[in-house]
């Protein structure tokens, strides 16, 4: 075996290894101390499987007016409902084929990578995502990016790849379905549309017939499929929480021209924290390409001596992940609520661009000063081993030392429930479809849901209530109206100074079945038949 073949074989057995450790301590809290504080930890992995987990635990995926966000994003539950018939309903199943589709997205990321490049390039693109801290922390984690990044970077590669094809239009229709599945998966993915029309569009840019046949074949694709679906939500009266989806997320918008910049700097700023090397350093290239493809137009130099940048912008992989970028902040943007989460699907099209750029100055022609391109390219490579070897031992001191407080907490609440049976075995909590995916007990949610809060309880009369360090008072005037609460067990998790502890309470029914009038009475307060020693903040 040639030295060039051992060190490539050698290259890919780490990355293999670095990648199985993502599956490893699949149990494990998200990475405590970390710098990303993300309500998802402890809610959205049993919200958005929420469907699955019923539909196995209690012969029904639906429960009236409670959170079912099912009908608006149903890829991923219906997913995990196939994976549970054969494993049983586990957070480490939930959380391993999050896991295998981070492994489908490495392998996508190294196609797309290849296509446009050396070999060395689709490698240094994995290097980069699987030696990720933040990736590690997130794709281990059963959220909807992971396998909202998959059908987009298969789009991608359908996109790049689509000019080869001898049934052009079957191809684009294919990206069509690939984005319904996206829709489906995570309604954000309407932000990677023009993505997706840019990759396909590029190549037939001059045949116009051509490229009107592409996006029509893709369109009607996108809108038959999704309309057949949205046809079966109307259908089967799940419009209401097809529609609950989104007022739950309708955070308040910035109105004027300087609130519109500070939520743009927020969005924009927030990238850091997926990586606060590469993020800059994508930045920069993107810019610098830029101005130098200006230039080069305004000096016509591209008529006798391209300079560096010939060729990139007009390639689908580096633009359209520029698009991409631009795309996924203009959402945070105008959600003026940016998450570290978001970042997920960011941090691919970030890497991306990095190593496009870089492969395209170490590669360029002997024109136009290839010195200094190369010299540039270098420089770049050294920034991106450093970058990648730091990360990595960064994810290597999260993977050796996995914690389990969580898991803890939720399996002690439901003991003691369990060992204390008086009253229904129900739960009310925000982080309840969490401790159901862990423990199986019965939950119901707090804070969402079509039905407010009073009418929930006085439909399921649940018997237990937790909530974490604090009680919010809407919650507790909420609870008044049918209950007393006795606090009687506290259970440490996680490191957020305001999420650390799991707080359970007892829900005493009103005598006689009464029910409390807010209009009448303060019940924003702990009241005289109430035991909370918690804040109520």
């Amino acid at each position: 075996m040639s030295q060039k073949r051992l060190a490539y074989a050698l290259w890919i057995v780490l990355l293999a290894l670095f990648a199985a450790a993502h599956a490893w301590h699949l149990r494990a809290d998200f990475p405590n101390f970390s710098p990303w504080e993300d309500w998802s930890k402890f809610t959205d992995e049993g919200w958005y499987g929420n469907a699955a987990i019923r539909a196995h635990l209690f012969g029904n995926w639906y429960l009236p007016g409670d959170f079912n966000p099912a009908p608006a994003v149903p890829v991923w539950p219906f997913l995990l409902w196939i994976v549970f018939a054969f494993t049983g309903v586990t957070i480490q199943a939930a959380r391993g084929l999050a896991v295998l589709f981070f492994f489908f997205n490495l392998f996508l990321s190294y196609k797309l990578l290849r296509e446009r490049g050396p070999r060395w390039a689709g490698l240094l693109a994995v290097t980069l995502l699987v030696t990720s801290p933040f990736l590690y922390a997130f794709s281990r984690l059963a959220l909807l990016e992971p396998l909202l990044m998959t059908f987009t970077l298969a789009a991608m590669n359908l996109g790049l790849r689509l000019p080869r094809f001898r049934r052009k239009e079957g191809a684009s229709a294919l990206i069509g379905l690939l984005f319904t599945g996206m829709l489906l998966t995570k309604t954000t993915a309407v932000f990677l549309l023009p993505a997706l029309v840019w990759i396909i569009a590029l190549p037939f840019w001059e045949q116009k017939r051509k490229l009107i046949r592409m996006l029509v074949a893709a369109g009607g694709a996108a809108a038959i499929s999704f309309g057949l679906w949205m046809l079966g939500v109307v259908s089967y009266g799940l419009f209401p929480d097809y529609k609950y989806l989104f007022f739950v997320n309708d955070y308040e918008k910035p109105h004027g021209l300087w609130p519109r910049i500070l939520s743009f700097w927020w969005s924009f700023h927030g990238s850091l924290w997926a990586d606060r090397v590469l993020v800059p350093l994508a930045g920069l290239l993107t810019l610098a390409a830029l101005g130098a493809a200006l230039y080069a137009r305004k000096r016509s130099v591209s008529n006798g001596q391209p300079n560096w940048t010939s060729g990139l912008w007009s390639d689908p992989l580096f633009s359209g992940s520029v698009v991409a970028v631009a795309g996924y902040i203009a959402f945070m943007t105008y959600q003026n609520h940016p998450q570290p989460r978001y970042y997920v699907v960011v941090i691919f099209f970030i890497v991306f661009i990095v190593v496009r750029v870089m492969a395209q100055l170490l590669y360029q022609e002997k024109r136009a000063r290839p010195i200094d391109a190369r010299k540039a390219g270098l420089a770049i490579l050294g920034v991106v081993l450093v970058t990648a070897a730091g990360n990595g031992i960064w994810t290597l001191r999260y993977i050796f030392h996995p914690q389990y407080t969580w898991i803890t907490a939720a399996q002690n609440l439901t003991q003691y429930i369990n060992e204390h049976p008086s009253g229904k075995r129900l739960l009310v909590s925000i982080s309840g479809d969490e401790i159901t995916l862990i423990s199986h007990l019965p939950t119901i949610c707090d804070d969402f849901g079509t039905q407010d809060l009073p009418e929930k309880l006085a439909a399921y009369q649940p018997g237990w209530f937790a909530g974490w360090n604090d009680i919010d008072p809407g919650t507790l005037e909420d609870l008044h109206t049918h209950f007393s609460l006795e606090q009687v067990a506290g259970f440490p998790a996680f490191d957020d100074p305001d999420r650390n502890v799991l707080y359970l309470f007892k829900l005493h029914p009103l005598p006689n079945g009464e029910v409390r009038d807010e209009n009448k009475m303060n019940l924003k307060i702990a009241l005289p038949d109430d035991k909370i020693d918690i804040p109520v903040e």
